[in-house]
């Protein structure tokens, strides 16, 4: 897929101040800190698309992306640690759910993981979530020019190993770094197939 023009949009802060529902959608979403932001000005080509911040929990709002004037990207809340009170970022989690539970155009959600990080709790549960509630997703390792092969391979195995305690198979899964762009043409392919499989059931 070639990104020919990528726009702003709208930020909202709850699922009913979101744009009417017009054209296919891809979340992502993470821990603070996993790289949201980085990963779609790579992905778009855009470097100052998506705000970046060293800050944890930056993003507190769903953020529209209009791509190629026919799909929406969306950068939504990370979840986990942020220096934030725990009512503001419980009213982050549950427009976060709602988004994700009742958006009818959301076509798949892109849960980035750090591959620095042994797997995390909070990252199973979530997945755990999406699973229970048929939510389509996949998996971005981010950062992956921090390690080395390696340990790139070890901690995807990890990753593997705890989450097919419960789960038959596991999702698409995307390895990336915005620092040598790897991952992006791959992941850009798969929402392209995504949207061309969507349009050939109608």
């Amino acid at each position: 897929m070639i990104i020919r023009s990528a726009t702003y949009v709208k930020s909202s802060p709850t699922l009913k101040e979101c744009p009417a529902a017009s054209g296919p959608e891809f979340g992502f979403i993470g821990r603070s800190n996993v790289g949201k932001s980085s990963l779609i000005n790579m992905l778009t080509g855009w470097s100052k698309l998506a705000k970046i911040s060293g800050e944890p929990g930056k993003t507190r709002t769903i953020n529209h992306f209009l791509i190629n004037e026919s799909w929406f990207l969306v950068d939504l809340p990370g979840y986990g640690y942020a220096k934030v009170p725990v009512k503001l970022r419980e009213k982050w989690v549950n427009a976060t759910k709602d988004y994700i539970l009742k958006r009818e155009n959301l076509i798949c959600l892109f849960v980035l993981l750090d591959t620095r990080l042994k797997p995390q709790r909070s990252d199973i549960e979530f997945m755990e979530f999406l699973g229970l509630n048929q939510v389509p997703f996949a998996r971005v390792f981010t950062k992956s020019d921090k390690l080395g092969t390696p340990d790139l391979e070890k901690s995807i195995r990890e990753y593997d190993k705890e989450m097919l305690i419960k789960w038959e198979s596991l999702p698409e899964t995307f390895i990336s770094s915005t620092k040598n762009r790897s991952g992006r043409v791959e992941i850009l392919n798969y929402i392209e197939e995504s949207i061309n499989k969507l349009s050939n059931e109608f």
